[in-house]
């Protein structure tokens, strides 16, 4: 199965249904770049009328992790993956459509080819810019992946 925005976004509505409520959505997704899509509104503000920052974090998180499950899913083989621990940054209210972008695919082809090469789980870094209308950054965040070929008992 390839992997597409309609594919994900029918994934994120079955599996993690908060995102979507929220209007978290898969734009594109290619070998090494994912964009995930965000709009301010009522469901997912803050008192602050901005967007709530786990809203952010979702749509960021998307953009590393769709990335993350093509590649396994590319492969063929049973890996696991998780979060190990994330770290954002805030630089602006968040209001409008939010586009968060991920350009970290080659981190993940090395480590799954590291993974599958040595049976030994990887951890790798990977970042998601969140972008307003405009263009102007509005937050930043680093996830820490780990990966791991499942054994076979």
């Amino acid at each position: 199965m390839k992997f597409t925005p309609a594919k994900l976004n029918t994934f994120l509505m079955l599996k993690l249904p908060s995102a979507w409520l929220c209007g978290v959505r898969v734009k594109e997704i290619e070998e090494d770049k994912c964009t995930v899509r965000v709009k301010h509104r009522w469901i997912n503000q803050n008192p602050f009328k901005s967007m709530y920052f786990a809203v952010q974090a979702m749509a960021a998180e998307l953009s590393t992790g769709a990335l993350v499950m093509a590649k396994i899913q590319k492969e063929n083989r049973k890996i696991s993956m998780l979060v190990a621990q994330n770290k954002s940054s805030f630089s602006k209210k968040a209001t409008g459509k939010i586009t968060f972008l991920c350009e970290d695919g080659e981190k993940v082809n090395a480590a799954i080819g590291k993974t599958l090469e040595t049976g030994e789980g990887q951890t790798f870094w990977m970042t998601s810019m969140g972008y307003n209308e405009d263009g102007v950054e509005v937050s930043g965040f680093q996830f820490e992946w780990t990966v791991k070929v499942k054994s076979r008992i």
